[in-house]
């Protein structure tokens, strides 16, 4: 379930393949080493648009709306807290007893949920209510350490993760590990859901990952397949792309919907070498991708397709295309090891 959202809370509550392809590839690969830089990070304490699917069609106008209750958080951090927490699965139960799409434990639930839907109920397991009850509960903590000097976001989840006493003893975010590195995950893990303001920068190790691909072209597709020994080092499309990446050094989520939460996520006509990219039924709900490949530029990407066929580039401009993920080391660092 995350970081324990719950357990934090009882602080308060109780084809192309032939053709010259390589030579093209290389070209744009290039490309990215002469522009690589570090995407940029941020508290996001602004206002921030959600991205396009984002977050699952059902919650995205909840999240919206209760995202935007104080200036301490936003939609996109909010997001973040709830995929980190539960993957947006309202039914999510925690060995602690953390329950629901926001992972309240029950003391907390009876002092902080709210009747979000007015419905004259207060159901820790309806998103209609949990949701609107989680940006409550972070603009109360927001509220309670207002007086602490430095980035109000950061005091606010420093307070979820320590307790606004912490916070207000310290006059910042305390000098815990644990807690240092939950704001940094979830202000990092924001930018996954929030729709770009402005370019986003390429990723260095961008090139590495298609080198890495390429040498695959041409490798018998396997499903669940991760390029073991045992496996005559093949692979499935997210298996392919997760090793893509481990080859320069970033550890990426084994499943593709996973992955497209490791950075964020330039429009089509910003796509550049290196971009994961990825593919849908359900192009409202990120939560549904199914397929993933390695964009290389001029409308294709690498891609292990499906039983019987072969690793090769593909055209990337199809009905089911969804979108893209810029991946950078501290956006695949903020993702959560379950969800």
């Amino acid at each position: 379930m995350g970081d324990g959202w719950g357990m934090r809370k009882m602080w308060i509550g109780a084809g192309v393949a032939a053709a010259g392809g390589t030579g093209f590839v290389m070209l744009l690969v290039v490309g990215v080493y002469l522009v690589g830089g570090d995407s940029a990070g941020g508290s996001g304490g602004e206002g921030k648009k959600l991205a396009k699917g984002s977050v699952p069609a059902a919650y995205q106008p909840l999240v919206q709306e209760a995202g935007s209750l104080c200036p301490a958080i936003n939609p996109a951090l909010l997001a973040a807290q709830l995929y980190q927490e539960s993957g947006f699965d309202p039914k999510a139960q925690s060995p602690a007893a953390a329950q629901g799409i926001a992972q309240f434990i029950p003391g907390t639930w009876a002092v902080h949920g709210v009747d979000g839907d007015g419905d004259g109920d207060r159901d820790v397991w309806d998103p209609n209510d949990a949701i609107p009850s989680a940006a409550s509960y972070d603009c109360s903590l927001a509220s309670y350490v207002k007086s602490v000097p430095g980035d109000p976001t950061e005091n606010m989840l420093a307070a979820y993760n320590a307790g606004p006493d912490a916070v207000i003893r310290y006059q910042g975010v305390p000098p815990y590990a644990e807690t240092q590195n939950y704001v940094k995950t979830i202000t990092t893990l924001a930018e996954s859901f929030a729709e770009p303001e402005t370019r986003v920068d390429p990723s260095e190790q961008a090139a590495g990952a298609i080198a890495y691909a390429q040498k695959k072209l041409g490798t018998l597709y396997l499903w669940g397949g991760n390029g073991t020994p045992e496996q005559g080092g093949r692979f499935d499309c997210s298996g392919l792309t997760k090793a893509a990446y481990e080859s320069v050094g970033i550890e990426l989520p084994r499943v593709a919907n996973d992955q497209y939460n490791a950075g964020a996520h330039p429009g089509r006509d910003e796509l550049l070498p290196g971009d994961l990219v990825f593919f849908s039924d359900d192009l409202t709900n990120s939560r549904a991708i199914r397929h993933v490949g390695i964009y290389v530029g001029g409308g294709y990407m690498i891609d292990a397709p499906r039983t019987g066929a072969v690793i090769r580039f593909d055209p990337i401009d199809t009905p089911d295309y969804f979108g893209a993920t810029r991946v950078t080391e501290d956006g695949a660092k903020a993702l959560p090891t379950t969800v």
